[in-house]
C-alpha cells in the first residue's frame, strides 16, 4: 500500500509498483485527497484527515497483512495512519525520505528547517505554482547537483503530478506536512519498519528526520543510499526496489 508525496500522485511509485507487481505483489496506491485524480475539497488538508481517509481505504479493500509504504508526506500518512488505526491490518511499514519525525525547527526540535523556509513555499505556490513545480523538480531529484543527469522527461512528469493537485491541497499540505509532530505515532510503530533515505535529500534532511524517527520507531532498520536526493524512487528506483524486495522477503 504506497502512499506519496507533496505534491505529486500514485504515479511517483510506478517504477515500484511495477517491479513488485512483476514478482506477484498486489501494489496499491492512492491519490491523496486534493492530489492527482483525487477530489478537490476544501477541508481535511492535514494529516489526520490523510490517516483517516487511509484507514477508510484499507477498510474498503478489506486489506489485511498490508505493508505500507509511504515517500516523504505520505511516510506522515503511515505514521499517523498507525498512531490513529493502529496495526491491526499492517503487517509492515517503509518510511522513505520521510517527514517524521517533525520537519519544523523549534526549540525541542532544533535541527529542524525554520519556518521562513515553508512560509517561501507558500508564497511560491501562491505567486506561479506551474513556475515553482518546475524549480523545484530540480532539487527534488538532486538534478542541481555538479554532473548531474537531468531527465527532462522526469521534470515534465514532476510538474504534471504537481499540476494535477489542487490549488487548496498545494498550498495547505505545506503547513501539514512541517508542523505536524509525529513524535507519538512512531512510538506506536509495533511493526517491522525500514527508514530508508538519502544523505543528499536537499528537501526533507536527514539529520532531522530518518535519523531521528529510526531511533524512536522500536527495532527499525535504517538504510541510507549514499549520494541520493529525495526523489530516489525514481533517480535511484533500481536500489529501491531490491531494498524493497528483500524487506518484503525478509
Amino acid at each position: 500500500m504506497f502512499s506519496h508525496g507533496w505534491p505529486l500522485s500514485a504515479d511517483a511509485f510506478e517504477d515500484q509498483m511495477f517491479f513488485l507487481a512483476a514478482r506477484g505483489y498486489r501494489c496499491i496506491a492512492h491519490d491523496r485527497r486534493g492530489h492527482g485524480r483525487s477530489s478537490q475539497p476544501w477541508s481535511g488538508n492535514d494529516l489526520d484527515t490523510y490517516a483517516d481517509d487511509l484507514a477508510a481505504l484499507v477498510a474498503a479493500l478489506d486489506l489485511e497483512n498490508a505493508v505500507h509504504v509511504g515517500h516523504s508526506t505520505g511516510g506522515g500518512e503511515v505514521a499517523r495512519y498507525i498512531g490513529r488505526h493502529g496495526t491491526k491490518r499492517v503487517a509492515k511499514a517503509v518510511l522513505i525520505g520521510a517527514i517524521p519525525p517533525l520537519m519544523l525547527k523549534t526549540a525541542a526540535n532544533p535541527g529542524g528547517l525554520p519556518i521562513e523556509v515553508f512560509d517561501g513555499l507558500r508564497a511560491s505556490v501562491a505567486a506561479d505554482r506551474s513556475a515553482f513545480w518546475k524549480e523545484l523538480s530540480m532539487p527534488f531529484y538532486g538534478y542541481n547537483r555538479p554532473g548531474a543527469k537531468i531527465s527532462e522527461g522526469v521534470r515534465e512528469s514532476f510538474w504534471l503530478q504537481g499540476m494535477r493537485a489542487g490549488f487548496p491541497a498545494s498550498y495547505y499540505c505545506i503547513k501539514a506536512f512541517s508542523e505536524t509532530d509525529l513524535t507519538e505515532d512512531l512510538k506506536k510503530m509495533d511493526v517491522p519498519t525500514l527508514v530508508m533515505h538519502g544523505d543528499d535529500d536537499q528537501i526533507v534532511p536527514i539529520g532531522a528526520s530518518a535519523l531521528l524517527s529510526s531511533k524512536i520507531v522500536k527495532n527499525a532498520v535504517l538504510k541510507i543510499i549514499k549520494g541520493a536526493p529525495h526523489g530516489m524512487c525514481t533517480t535511484h528506483k533500481n536500489q529501491v526496489n531490491e531494498e524493497l524486495l528483500a524487506f518484503l522477503k525478509a
